[in-house]
């Protein structure tokens, strides 16, 4: 069985662009996902300079990590190498609330379908009082790296 820590080793991601601290709960139709957005991180120091807040790409991003990437681990399980890629194809977010510096967040995501190596999932994202801050669709590719 995949544990959720072998799951998150398998990202293909690392810090400062790895945005998945911990999988509270993965199965074949979903994932939920928590991730800090510390102080430290670069992007707080341009956006904004008085007032700064998690650019949407990030939030975007984090959503996918959590919500598609993860979820697409957790499905291929033994079919995962390193000749896989995995790219973004397509997403559709709303965003409603700013996320701050030290905001903590969680992911919910829901497979809509996983077939011929493309994932789409419903994602959610909430913050520390369960209020959504943005969702949407997102989809992702899972192609051979000799077919490119």
């Amino acid at each position: 069985m995949v544990t959720m820590q072998h799951i998150i080793s398998k990202l293909p991601y690392t810090k400062p662009f790895l945005f998945v601290d911990q999988l509270t709960r993965i199965d074949e139709n979903g994932v939920e996902g928590t991730y800090t957005y510390t102080a430290d991180h670069d992007f707080f120091k341009g956006h904004f300079k008085e007032n700064p807040i998690v650019p949407g790409v990030i939030l975007t991003e984090t959503m996918a990590q959590i919500g598609v990437v993860c979820l697409g681990i957790f499905l291929l399980n033994d079919e995962l190498n390193k000749n896989l890629l995995i790219a973004l194809s397509s997403t559709h977010i709303d965003f409603l609330k700013p996320v701050f510096p030290d905001e903590s967040v969680t992911v919910i995501s829901h497979k809509i379908y996983f077939r011929f190596g493309k994932l789409k999932c419903d994602v959610k994202m909430l913050n520390e009082l369960g209020e959504t801050i943005c969702e949407g669709t997102i989809a992702g590719m899972i192609v051979n790296r000799t077919e490119t």
